[in-house]
């Protein structure tokens, strides 16, 4: 590596600042002030560690839930009320390394003219609106676009020409309509797909929505080979499934061009009887994570299907293994202060507290500076 000496580097910054715009200046700096981060050794398991708290100035968030223009109300626990902020203290420690805090301006320029695409359920949604308003953060000024219509949402960085997207996939697999019903085909996934060609970056994730009865089950039956069926072992379905999606990205992504994550299972936290010292019976009320090294909480059978078929593919997928270090933080949630509630609902905390989904900002950043640390340093 040609090393420099920093008045060196100083002096090209100089020479090349009037031409540059403002946002591309900054990112000049942070790539030239990143050469000395390093997050450890590369074979660092960095999903294994604890929560420590925090209170220098470099543990602030990115980025307000005033700010940024993407976070759902679900997630918008500022900006509806949530009246403690010691959740946003604490970071992540990998058991043995550092992690490289996430550099918005660096993955601004890193992933200039690329397209990096979450495909998913609302927990993917969650992770995709962090990122957003991480790199919104960096580049304020910067010319965006935001288009939405459902299943897609696309957020361009104009100067950059990066699109972050969301698809809505929560099976992954396609839902057909036969004869007025909705038909989750199992073995098909051809049109969800179509919208997944040519990114160069996807992060899929899938598993809360299989195990839905009743009013939330997104399907009326399952097919499979023709064949349809009212129900099935919800395991079974899921692996179906997985696999389905599995020989997908085999056959249809080429490694060369497009990486690929998979956002393991992302825990909740509507028992209190899960954790000691609970001040409620759900996640209400809880202000600080469970201590000690990663969750020794059974696995979920989801984990066990992802893992299986991750491993019994062709193609290089990295799982974002963000389970065990999830399931410390019962006080991440939004609870009560979700918009999707009523006053009412807000009110009865027993009855109404969201203990799945994550509050923006929150958790899902840390998930963020994971996935920026497997996509450039591992």
């Amino acid at each position: 590596m040609l090393l420099l000496c920093k008045s060196s580097v100083l002096t090209v910054l100089l020479l090349h600042a009037l031409s540059l715009s403002a946002s591309a200046l900054a990112v000049g700096l942070a790539r030239r002030h990143r050469r000395d981060v390093l997050p450890g050794p590369k074979g660092c398991d960095v999903f294994s560690g604890s929560w420590v708290r925090d209170d220098g100035s470099a543990a602030e968030a990115a980025y307000t839930g005033y700010k940024c223009p993407v976070i759902d109300a679900e997630f918008n626990c500022q900006l509806y009320g949530r009246p403690d902020s010691d959740y946003l203290r604490y970071r992540w420690k990998p058991a043995s390394c550092e992690l490289p805090r996430f550099d918005g301006a660096d993955f601004l320029t890193r992933m200039k003219g690329k397209t990096v695409m979450f495909v998913g359920d609302s927990l993917g949604r969650n992770q995709w609106e962090s990122l957003v308003c991480l790199l919104h953060a960096a580049a304020p000024q910067s010319p965006s676009q935001l288009v939405s219509a459902d299943p897609l949402h696309t957020y361009k960085f104009m100067e950059y020409e990066l699109v972050v997207s969301f698809y809505r996939a929560p099976y992954l697999v396609d839902i057909d309509v036969v004869q007025g019903k909705r038909v989750l085909m199992l073995d098909d996934i051809a049109e969800n797909a179509q919208a997944w060609r040519g990114a160069d970056v996807l992060s899929f994730n899938s598993g809360h929505w299989w195990t839905h009865t009743g009013a939330l089950q997104g399907w009326d039956y399952m097919g499979e080979g023709g064949r349809y069926s009212e129900d099935m072992d919800r395991m079974v379905a899921f692996q179906r499934g997985m696999t389905t999606w599995a020989n997908w990205v085999d056959l249809n992504v080429d490694p060369a061009k497009t990486r690929v994550f998979f956002q393991s299972m992302s825990p909740t936290h509507y028992s209190s009887k899960e954790w000691p010292n609970p001040v409620s019976k759900n996640c209400y009320g809880e202000t600080v994570p469970l201590t000690g090294l990663n969750s020794t909480a059974q696995p979920m059978g989801q984990e066990q299907v992802t893992k299986t078929v991750l491993q019994g593919m062709k193609s290089p997928v990295r799982l974002l293994d963000i389970t065990a270090l999830s399931a410390l933080r019962k006080d991440a949630h939004p609870s009560v202060y979700s918009g999707d509630f009523s006053p009412a609902q807000r009110g009865n905390p027993a009855g109404s507290a969201d203990c799945s989904h994550w509050c923006l900002p929150g958790l899902p950043d840390t998930w963020n500076q994971l996935f920026y640390t497997l996509l450039f340093y591992q």
